[in-house]
């Protein structure tokens, strides 16, 4: 097939051009330059938020279109618009972020949504879905959760691989059985490439306790070299001594109402639609490969904030 990826350089938009490359299609990306693209795609170039910023995409015909942009929706509307009958389906990679907070344990797609004026995240991507809309045909909505991966780049799983390779006492965040739903970007990427032509809203992520914190970490422990000694620590003493989950101890919520709303989502649909997802295993394996072959840092996107807890901090708490 002929396929278009808005994007195509970062995290999600590299895997998927990558993914579509090895199975064979031909892949055109459309983005800003910035970074070396996959190897083998067509690029264009374009500023999608300047004006006449489309003007590369003014000819050609594609069978699919993959748009995985993720801030100001008006965006996604133009591009939809301006491929209307020039493609024959549009994936718009969405966030279950969309749902309304707190949704109801095992939500799936029909769970109630946010506020279309929402003006965080949510709203961005829940615009963005309708904006979607512009493009006239089949539209498939991947509301995906929790990413990890090669190529991430908003630095969760490779902050928990690089502290760990550094070894010793190691904070863990209990409980170690806590069950954790994601996404490894290459299973994301397969589902939306498996169902083109396919419409409609579909939870993207592992089925909840997929993996645990405790075998992510574990196995991410000895894929690192084995230098480090878990620490596991209960949640109440975590949240008392002010660490904030997600950001200080990334991919980590102790349990509660944000950790059922995030990591116990219905994913049914996903599943009889072909979703398969990896073992931690490969993923963890595949991401420190990724981490460990790099000649500088890892990239990091400008608009998410860093993650990572402050090793003064860590060693305060271990030593308290």
């Amino acid at each position: 097939m002929r396929i278009l990826i808005l994007g195509g350089s970062g995290f999600v938009g590299r895997t998927l051009a990558s993914t579509a490359v090895a199975a064979g299609h031909d892949v055109t990306v459309f983005n800003r330059g910035r970074r070396d693209p996959v190897p083998g795609v067509e690029v264009l170039l374009g500023d999608r938020l300047a004006e006449g910023g489309l003007a590369a995409l003014g000819t050609g015909t594609w069978d699919a279109v993959v748009d995985t942009w993720s801030a100001e929706a008006a965006a996604v509307g133009t591009a939809a618009a301006s491929l209307a009958g020039r493609a024959g389906h549009w994936t718009y990679v969405s966030s279950r972020s969309v749902y309304r907070y707190p949704a109801p344990r095992h939500a799936a797609e029909d769970a109630p949504l946010a506020d279309l004026d929402d003006p965080g995240y949510a709203g961005d991507k829940l615009r963005g879905e309708r904006a979607a809309a512009a493009f006239g045909g089949p539209v498939l909505l991947a509301r995906a959760g929790l990413i990890l991966g090669p190529h991430e780049d908003v630095g969760r799983l490779p902050w928990w691989l690089h502290r760990l390779h550094r070894g010793g006492p190691t904070l863990a965040p209990g409980p170690r059985e806590l069950p954790l739903q994601y996404i490894d970007a290459r299973d994301l990427a397969g589902f939306i490439l498996a169902n083109i032509g396919t419409a409609g809203a579909f939870n993207l992520v592992s089925p909840s306790g997929h993996t645990t914190m405790g075998e992510l970490l574990e196995t991410a422990a000895a894929v690192t070299g084995g230098r480090a000694e878990l620490r596991w620590t209960e949640p109440s003493v975590l949240l008392d001594a002010g660490l904030a989950p997600w950001t200080d101890l990334p991919i980590w919520l102790p349990p509660g109402e944000l950790h059922d709303f995030l990591h116990q989502g219905d994913v049914r649909r996903a599943l009889a639609a072909g979703l398969r997802c990896r073992p931690v295993a490969e993923t963890v394996t595949d991401t420190w490969a990724w981490l460990s072959g790099l000649p500088e840092a890892a990239p990091q996107r400008a608009d998410r904030p860093s993650v990572g807890l402050d090793p003064a901090i860590e060693a305060k708490l271990l030593n308290g």
